[in-house]
């Protein structure tokens, strides 16, 4: 990322400033991340590597005041939050996470809350990785016709990387067995092993809290909660808070929805589930900053994607007037 010039901080500092509590003042803008990678991955060109999650980092650091999720909800509710409140989060449960990520934010004093799919501690893997490194890792072109998908051509960078997102978006709404079961059979023509340490274990789970950094749920098994039996969708709630505070000896209070758009990935129902389970808050991947009124069970979140330190700081500043963000 290219470091901000002169100006550009001036313009940063003066936006950021604008947020008081005479303005946007008392909203709080959640982050969201999944992977930080050792090194550039062309295969996971959104995926932000250690040099510009650094960079992204540096300017939170400069221009926000971070908080933990939960402390930041606390404040949310007694209305006590700071200027351009932040909490940084991170989906899923990756060991980079541990290794790349919280190395970069503990040098800079700064905290962040990892929402944790439990049915991949200890080696597991997600489908969707399973999907990744088999495109990646295919020698020609790929045919899935017999698994009912289609042929995909991979002669270039960006087929692959058409491929993997098309065959994630035919395979994400599937029960996750079947979903498991497709991306194994592709990986199986693709002739790329399957197996992959991607994933924390509970030690290095244990040792990530040890760093004063927040862990929450995020199901068992990465399920669209909308797609799953009532029973199902309360068991894939509960037990992965039960995994979580059986491996950390302390409360789960936050709790993030696999994919978490309302409405299309869970309802109202689930929103039910998650407080009666007794979460304190939790996130969606609704779009905008979190305020007054806001509901602590459907909190808003944003991606940040931008390459450019300018624009990253600019979609951070209007993105905390962004607060009426999508409910079910």
């Amino acid at each position: 990322m290219k470091p901000l010039s002169p100006t550009e901080a001036w313009l940063l500092r003066s936006g950021a400033r604008l947020l008081s509590p005479g303005g946007a003042g008392g909203s709080l803008l959640v982050l969201i991340y999944h992977r930080v990678l050792a090194q550039p991955d062309p295969i996971l060109p959104d995926e932000p590597d250690a040099e510009l999650f650094a960079a992204h980092m540096d300017l939170v650091a400069r221009l926000f005041n971070v908080l933990s999720l939960g402390e930041a909800i606390e404040r949310l509710r007694s209305r006590s939050l700071p200027p351009r409140a932040v909490a940084i989060t991170f989906d899923d449960g990756y060991v980079n996470n541990l290794e790349v990520a919280a190395p970069i934010l503990a040098a800079r004093g700064l905290t962040a809350t990892f929402f944790i799919t439990t049915g991949f501690i200890e080696g597991g893997q997600m489908f969707n990785d399973l999907v990744i490194e088999a495109v990646r890792g295919a020698p020609g072109d790929l045919d899935l016709r017999p698994l009912g998908l289609q042929h995909y051509a991979l002669d270039s960078l960006e087929r692959r990387r058409q491929a993997i997102d098309g065959i994630l978006q035919r395979l994400k709404y599937l029960a996750p067995a079947e979903r498991l079961r497709q991306a194994e059979a592709i990986a199986g023509i693709a002739g790329v092993s399957g197996r992959m340490q991607l994933m924390m274990t509970e030690r290095q789970l244990r040792e990530l809290a040890s760093h004063g950094m927040e862990i929450g749920a995020h199901c068992v098994t990465h399920p669209i909660l909308a797609r799953l039996p009532a029973e199902a969708a309360r068991h894939e709630i509960l037990s992965s808070k039960d995994r979580l505070e059986a491996i950390l000896g302390r409360a789960v209070r936050t709790f993030a929805y696999p994919n978490g758009r309302p409405g299309t990935d869970y309802a109202r129902e689930h929103v039910a589930m998650v407080r009666e389970a007794g979460f304190s808050a939790a996130v969606s991947t609704a779009w905008g900053a979190a305020s007054k009124g806001v509901d602590y069970y459907q909190v808003p979140r944003v991606a940040p994607w931008d390459r450019s330190a300018l624009k990253y700081g600019l979609r951070m500043v209007r993105s905390f007037t962004q607060r009426r963000a999508r409910t079910v």
